[in-house]
């Protein structure tokens, strides 16, 4: 996996052992509740068998949807979608869990009009595009790598087949290509905006040497102008200790700053914070991305309590990551979250789609959205997808929602 163009969230959940304490939420808008309400009802009542990790599934007749299947169904009942992630060779443990989130989902909403046919990637991204095209999917969901996208595209587009993808590379966006992927540059914009509501106005930053970390700073430097704050310095590194420490060294050399942007994931940031803390302004904010979500050793490092860092919410998550463990007898990657949002977008949107006909691709982009484990989104009509953000702080051994996402756009 290219982790440049493709900063995929695919890190297996350790956060449940964790505590996440919450601010009160404040009311979103009607309209956004009354238009998703159907996708969070059919969650929140799946939900309410969840087991505890360790307990017994109760016993008690499960009505059971179309599977997930390899083999394409002879029947017109159903819409046909097609499921295009790798099932086999190196990312098969991500793949795998995106299908098994796709089977949960459709378990919960009990959904009977739409039939799933799944396609290993890994096997040629060519030619399980042209057979699911082939095959009389009307919608496509995946693939998981921007490249993918491309290629699936190339082959979709001239079918009018629109794609849902798992890829966060915002480059492979629009004319019928939707990322679910959750965009690194929104949870930038949104812990910056936060900062700065809190008083901070110089800013600073260390980013990765590639592609990620040249967007990370274009996004710092958009996202500081449009609060009106000043960027102080912007220091790349090498992803170890002595070219981390270097950096942070250089960090000051253009004076003090009130917050400093860690662009890279959890790991590195427990590597860079202790330097951070003895070469940069001592008492200044460390800020994060949304890289930080699936590392459950980060409110175990002394030098990171006090970080902020914006994501989507756990809230939901949490309890389909206890049901995917009671079923599948392992934890879900994080990433899987998208598969399983996949699903209740198609069910929202087959409500009035008539089977046989094109997908009507103009009810991905209605403004109102749609809400899914991850909370409420919705797709720009450039194919992007808008998700709204909580903030979080790393405390001693928790983390704590320091300013709740917004319920509504």
């Amino acid at each position: 996996m290219n982790a440049m163009t493709d900063n995929l969230h695919i890190g297996q959940d350790e956060k449940t052992s964790r505590r996440i304490t919450s601010a009160p939420v404040r009311e979103g808008r009607r309209s956004l509740l009354k238009y998703a309400g159907l996708a969070g009802i059919i969650f929140l009542a799946g939900c309410e068998s969840v087991v505890p990790r360790g307990g017994e599934r109760p016993t008690r007749p499960t009505p059971t949807p179309p599977p997930v299947t390899g083999e394409l169904p002879q029947d017109q009942k159903h819409h046909r979608i097609a499921l295009l992630v790798p099932l086999s060779g190196k990312n098969a443990g991500v793949g795998q869990s995106l299908a098994n989130a796709t089977t949960i989902a459709l378990l919960d909403t009990k959904a009977q009009n739409i039939r799933m046919t799944s396609y290993d990637t890994a096997k040629g991204i060519t030619a399980a595009a042209r057979k699911a095209v082939a095959d009389g999917n009307k919608l496509i969901i995946g693939p998981l790598l921007s490249d993918n996208v491309v290629a699936t595209a190339n082959i979709a587009r001239p079918a009018g087949i629109p794609i849902l993808s798992f890829s966060n590379d915002a480059g492979v966006a629009g004319n019928n290509v939707f990322l679910l992927g959750h965009i690194p540059s929104q949870s930038i914009n949104r812990v910056v905006s936060y900062a700065k509501s809190k008083g901070m106005n110089r800013f600073a930053a260390l980013v990765p040497n590639g592609v990620y970390g040249q967007r990370a700073s274009s996004t710092l430097l958009r996202s500081v102008k449009n609060v009106g704050g000043t960027v102080v310095s912007i220091q790349n590194f090498n992803r170890d200790s002595q070219s981390v420490e270097a950096a942070t060294k250089k960090l000051s050399q253009n004076g003090d700053f009130d917050a400093v942007l860690l662009a890279d994931n959890g790991t590195m940031a427990i590597k860079a914070a202790p330097y951070i803390r003895q070469n940069a302004s001592g008492s200044a904010k460390i800020l994060g991305t949304d890289l930080w979500n699936t590392s459950s050793k980060l409110a175990g490092s002394p030098a990171m309590r006090g970080a902020w860092f914006a994501s989507v919410s756990d809230t939901l998550y949490r309890q389909y990551a206890n049901k995917y463990r009671s079923r599948y007898g392992r934890a879900p990657f994080r990433l899987s979250s998208l598969g399983y949002d996949s699903v209740l977008l198609t069910v929202k949107v087959a409500q009035n789609w008539k089977v046989g006909t094109p997908f009507p691709i103009a009810q991905l982009t209605d403004s109102g959205g749609f809400i899914g484990l991850d909370g409420v989104f919705r797709f720009r009509r450039n194919g992007i997808s808008e998700r709204a953000l909580e903030v979080q702080e790393i405390r001693s051994g928790s983390f704590s929602v320091v300013d709740p996402a917004p319920k509504g756009f």
